[in-house]
């Protein structure tokens, strides 16, 4: 068996963010009564997405991105509020979101005798374990990896030396990462020679600079690679 060690990405992964996105910024916007437009949304994920992207790359840090995004997302439509208070909310209904992506339990349950497995994210801690917890994956895995503990993120290569002194045995060549971000868990793998699967349902073109090993729309294709 050429691989032994998983490493599975939660958001967009295992589990839908997207979904448990919508469900919080729809439950924030009713609690603090102001109407939540499309516009809104759609510049929500991006300024997100991109805040993440900055993340990725060293350029803001975690604290700076979840107390600002609701600011910045007010001040571009004039708005002036607390930002930290509604990011406090918006996180409370986040946790509560654990809807699954499809087949993930099945996934697992046909590799956790066969496998060692485990999550490395670079969501927020106590989220991702909330999360994982209510949606009954934690159970599946020896350890849960997220860079605010470890102290750097993906798709750095001192997350994924942690790693490796972390899990007894653990080599690159032993390992493979699962994620459907091409820029942290695929970049990731490339910067610290393990072999990858980037999941992507919505076969979307690869733009970027990194390949990954091999590539998946569907989880239980992974049954296939192993």
């Amino acid at each position: 068996m050429k691989y032994q060690n998983l490493l599975f990405d939660v958001d967009d992964t295992l589990l839908d963010f997207h979904a448990a996105e919508n469900q919080a910024l729809k439950a924030l916007f009713a609690e603090i009564k102001y109407p939540l437009t499309d516009d809104m949304v759609t510049y929500f994920r991006a300024l997100n997405e991109h805040m993440w992207q900055r993340f990725e790359l060293g350029q803001l840090d975690r604290q700076t991105l979840v107390n600002t995004r609701f600011t910045k997302l007010f001040a571009h439509f004039n708005e002036t509020v607390d930002g930290i208070k509604y990011e406090q909310i918006y996180r409370e209904f986040l946790n509560q979101g654990h809807q699954l992506e499809p087949h993930a339990l099945e996934l697992l349950n046909s590799l956790k005798d066969q496998f060692n497995l485990f999550i490395v994210s670079n969501g927020i801690g106590s989220v991702q374990q909330h999360r994982l917890n209510d949606s009954g994956l934690s159970t599946y895995f020896k350890h849960i990896f997220v860079s605010e503990e470890v102290g750097y993120q993906e798709p750095r290569i001192e997350f994924f030396d942690f790693i490796a002194n972390h899990i007894s045995g653990f080599t690159p060549k032993n390992a493979l990462i699962i994620g459907d971000s091409l820029t942290s868990d695929i970049q990731g793998g490339a910067n610290a020679g393990i072999d990858s699967v980037w999941f992507n349902p919505a076969l979307q073109p690869n733009h970027s600079s990194v390949s990954p090993t091999y590539q998946i729309d569907d989880l239980l294709d992974l049954k296939e690679i192993l």
